[in-house]
């Protein structure tokens, strides 16, 4: 089998991990939308007990934080002002740190994001975890690059689902996750495998 390089080394982008000191910390949808339901995701406890660990070490090392969360309506798995839309417990904003309420994937698109990013007087790098990782973390990863700063995706603290292929198979969710970094990697940003990846990077 040949193996392409990454469009990233083709135009010389580095994989470099940043440190998390020197970053901006961007939690997506980490909701209990995607813990039990209809929208339940393979993965999601461990991802999001990552996340958590993730979220420990930038507020100890002082990074800026920046939860994002998915607001579809009232009545939607999605709702914010209900249980099942809220930001779970374990990844829960403290007081001063901005909450971005977003509607389409991209974190970027129609939103405060960009915003509060320069308010926090972020830098180029940003790290991003949460779900899922095929949607709303690769279209923000995607957002992120095209917007001129530099994302790394923390691959333990993001998960994803099964879903119909369009020749009517199913893609394990395992197979989707796969692809969705791999996607990220190739261009987007650098994907750190896990948490301490970043925490030890020195």
């Amino acid at each position: 089998m040949t193996v392409s390089a990454r469009l990233r080394a083709v135009i010389g982008l580095d994989d470099r991990l940043p440190r998390l000191a020197d970053t901006t910390l961007v939690l997506i949808d980490f909701q209990n939308t995607y813990r039990s339901g209809v929208m339940a995701l393979e993965g999601a406890e461990p991802a999001l007990a990552a996340g958590a660990r993730l979220l420990a070490a930038a507020r100890a090392a002082g990074t800026p934080v920046v939860h994002v969360v998915n607001d579809g309506g009232e009545g939607t798995p999605y709702d914010i002002r209900a249980e099942i839309g809220a930001i779970s417990t374990e990844v829960a904003p403290l007081d001063g740190e901005p909450v971005v309420v977003k509607q389409l994937p991209n974190a970027f698109q129609d939103t405060a994001l960009e915003g509060t990013l320069r308010e926090l007087g972020a830098g180029r790098e940003l790290v991003l975890a949460g779900f899922m990782t095929h949607m709303c973390v690769a279209s923000t990863a995607q957002g992120a690059f095209a917007l001129g700063y530099r994302p790394t995706v923390v691959a333990e603290a993001t998960a994803t689902r099964a879903l119909p292929a369009p020749d009517g198979t199913v893609l394990p969710a395992a197979a989707l996750q796969a692809a969705a970094l791999t996607t990220i990697a190739d261009l987007f940003g650098p994907v750190a495998p896990t948490a301490d990846a970043l925490i030890t990077t020195g």
